[in-house]
């Protein structure tokens, strides 16, 4: 072994230790400046994102000429369709009026209306009793409250509109209101809040492929339909306002719709470099497919709309950067400036949190007036709001227990289903060889994963004696700004030729302490290298949770993967490289390298497994199996996300990957279903006829095993015989 010291760097401690005691695994206790190591897959995302955005600035700033603008924004707008998905086909709305309310100077229709079909969209159209001819109207889309629009926030200002002589039609987000996804009738509440509601179900459209975004997006503009449809609306004098997760649908919907002539986007526009440096990522329709790696940001939302009216709404103190709101406001100022229409881009702020106030509610109101050609007194009064079930438009107030319909959830399942039948068709259509290659070459494309080019020096950290064996701490050069925290296990007697690596999703501390197959295996004379990866053990979880924390997995933190075009999975399959390389160039004798995986980070494995053939045998315990069982599971577990790969099942699903490592040994040991539970042999996602069937071909069926284990210390025998 060759020992690290770097300048005036020694020998921590050499220690003498019973058999017993614990193995001291930790590195960033001793290195006090890499401290913040646990943020390291979250900052390494921002790195990625902010030369990415500063690309886009690059792009923005050579333009000059208005044909160079307008050139701009029909690339703009070709791409926001794209990073969407693609919009379905418009269908029949099969309106209906559940109910009607009158009051002195309007009145409210209840209506549902289908979005696609089955897929029911609950919502309120408020009417001015004093129309004469046909009315500008306003759609307002609602902010994450559990409520929709029967929040008495958004009735406030709906009826302050329609008391100001504008038709109001408002209508329920997905995953609010009466549309709840995970409604638990017996508790009267979801299982979610509003923003996990959204990202739960949204996660699996990823995995799919495409934005959630499309579904709200799509509610928008079937919503434009409905007011079209309605004989009191004029179709020339169509806005669309909203607060919060309303003002990101307003800003979505008014960049795709050209419909809409005035938009008024309030507490939402900012800047992604902003969004990043404070709250991060949001819940996942505010995400398009590859945003930022395409050259999105905010600003583009409003600059793809120019000439027509836009109102930025914001405040100072909002959780959506004032700063980035301001320096998205300059650019979109310029944009509307060059194609000749500077005064129909405006920006109202007010000293205020995450809030609407009378001041901006006030801009607003003069904004439609104005634009929507509808001049009054922009006043705001105080109004009479209704009970929450006056404006029920179910008979339950719930679709969930009244008309049952469509969800997130049963949409993407279907194009899923589709894809799978593709990938299946893939499998038994094309030669195996032939299918490998395209199989690694779409992994690393999707994933975002690039071969390390510079692989930097490690520092070797200190040694411990054990009776038994050796203990030797390093710090290897990650894929970003961060130091891999790796500890190897020497056996002192009988040593093999052969390092194993040792991944597990609790991180490396677990393995070395809580878990008995380390010792186990150097028993046997193996070397093992215990290493994390960024967001595991030491080198996570970091401070951002974010709006969709679900069962202590950040989904936030996956979505910003998905921004950038560069997946945890990518990431975290470039330093599984890295410490191979390390044990090819650093450790001597080595004549084999073997590598396990523990938990779901089997996902990350098998992609390194499949870019490097210097890891010679491969074993997952406790993996789960498909990217799209995950999709296809209603009741999926949250853990997993982390591990998937946005798009993948378009390409490639796992059980490709485990192909494409034939005739590599490989072993499988209590697979995990989508939910979490060990799956049985019977059931339909213990799938694996396919790598099952191509090793069989190419001769290798016995380096293709798997098995269903109940005690672990029957498991760490098979992993020992296995090894053997």
């Amino acid at each position: 072994m060759k020992n690290y010291l770097i300048n005036t760097l020694f020998l921590l401690l050499i220690f003498q230790f019973a058999s017993n005691s614990q193995n001291d695994v930790n590195l960033f206790d001793y290195w006090k400046y890499y401290s913040d190591a646990q943020n390291s897959l979250y900052k390494t995302s921002c790195s990625i994102a902010f030369k990415q955005l500063d690309e886009r600035k690059n792009l923005i700033s050579q333009l000059q000429t208005k044909t160079d603008y307008l050139n701009r924004q029909k690339k703009v707008k070709e791409k926001l369709l794209n990073i969407m998905g693609a919009l379905p086909d418009k269908t029949p709305l099969n309106s209906k009026i559940t109910g009607v309310i009158e009051k002195e100077d309007y009145r409210v229709e209840k209506v549902i209306y289908e979005s696609l079909p089955g897929y029911y969209v609950t919502a309120a159209l408020f009417l001015p009793k004093d129309i004469k001819g046909k009315a500008p109207a306003v759609i307002y889309a609602c902010g994450h409250t559990a409520n929709g629009f029967r929040s008495e926030t958004y009735q406030h200002i709906i009826i302050n509109l329609v008391k100001k002589g504008f038709i109001v039609l408002t209508f329920d987000p997905i995953g609010q209101g009466e549309r709840l996804q995970y409604y638990n009738e017996k508790e009267g509440k979801s299982r979610f809040g509003p923003t996990k509601e959204h990202s739960y179900p949204g996660a699996q459209c990823y995995i799919s492929g495409y934005s959630p975004t499309k579904y709200f997006v799509w509610d928008g503009i079937r919503s434009v339909d409905y007011l079209l449809s309605r004989k009191e609306v004029d179709p020339q004098r169509i806005g669309m306002t909203g607060r919060s997760g309303g003002g990101t649908q307003t800003a979505y919907t008014a960049a795709i719709d050209d419909r809409i002539l005035a938009s008024a986007p309030e507490c939402f526009i900012t800047s992604m470099e902003y969004i990043l440096k404070t709250i991060g990522p949001q819940d996942a329709e505010q995400n398009l497919f590859h945003m930022i790696s395409e050259g999105i940001d905010h600003a583009d939302l409003l600059e793809v709309r120019a000439p027509k009216p836009t109102l930025m709404v914001t405040t100072t103190r909002d959780f959506f950067s004032i700063q980035g709101a301001r320096e998205t406001y300059k650019e979109a100022k310029e944009f509307y400036n060059i194609l000749g229409s500077e005064e129909n881009i405006s920006m109202v702020e007010d000293d205020d949190q995450h809030a609407s106030t009378k001041k901006n509610r006030e801009a607003m109101y003069a904004f439609f007036q104005e634009y929507l050609d509808n001049p009054g007194d922009a006043t705001d009064i105080d109004v009479e709001v209704f009970d929450e079930k006056q404006l029920w438009v179910t008979k339950t107030g719930q679709l969930a227990t009244s008309l049952k319909g469509e969800t997130l959830f049963t949409l993407n399942k279907k194009v899923v289903e589709t894809q799978i039948s593709k990938l299946e068709n893939d499998r038994s259509s094309k030669d195996f060889n032939e299918r490998a290659t395209t199989v690694i070459s779409a992994a690393k494309q999707l994933s975002g994963f690039e071969y390390p080019s510079n692989y930097g020096d490690a520092i070797f950290s200190g040694r411990f004696v054990n009776d038994n064996y050796i203990v030797e701490k390093y710090l290897i050069p990650g894929s970003g700004d961060y130091l891999i925290p790796a500890v190897l296990f020497t056996s002192i007697e009988n040593k093999r030729n052969e390092v194993v690596l040792l991944l597990d999703e609790k991180g490396m501390e677990h393995a070395a302490n809580n878990d008995s197959l380390v010792e186990a295996i150097v028993k046997q004379g193996f070397s093992v290298l215990l290493f994390n990866v960024p967001g595991i053990g030491s080198l996570g979880p970091g401070y951002l949770k974010g709006d969709a924390y679900i069962d202590n997995t950040s989904f936030n933190q996956w979505f910003a993967g998905i921004l950038t075009n560069k997946s945890i999975v990518g990431m975290r399959a470039e330093d599984i490289i890295r410490i191979v390389h390390f044990i090819k160039t650093e450790i001597n004798e080595v004549e084999t390298i073997s590598a396990i995986s523990v938990g779901a980070i089997g996902s990350e494995l098998l992609h390194a497994s499949v870019f490097e053939n210097a890891i010679q045998k491969v074993c997952l315990v406790k993996p789960f199996l498909s990217f799209a069982d995950i999709a296809l599971t209603r009741e999926y577990a949250p853990a997993f996300i982390m591990s998937t790969v946005a798009g993948a099942i378009e390409k490639y699903d796992l059980t490709d990957l485990m192909a494409a490592v034939c005739p590599r040994e490989m072993i499988i040991i209590n697979p995990l279903e989508a939910g979490g539970e060990l799956v049985m042999e019977n059931k339909k996602s213990f799938n694996l006829k396919f790598p099952q069937k191509v090793y069989t071909k190419k001769g290798a069926e016995s380096n293709f095993t798997y098995l269903i284990e109940h005690q672990n210390q029957l498991v760490n025998e098979q992993i020992i015989k296995w090894l053997k």
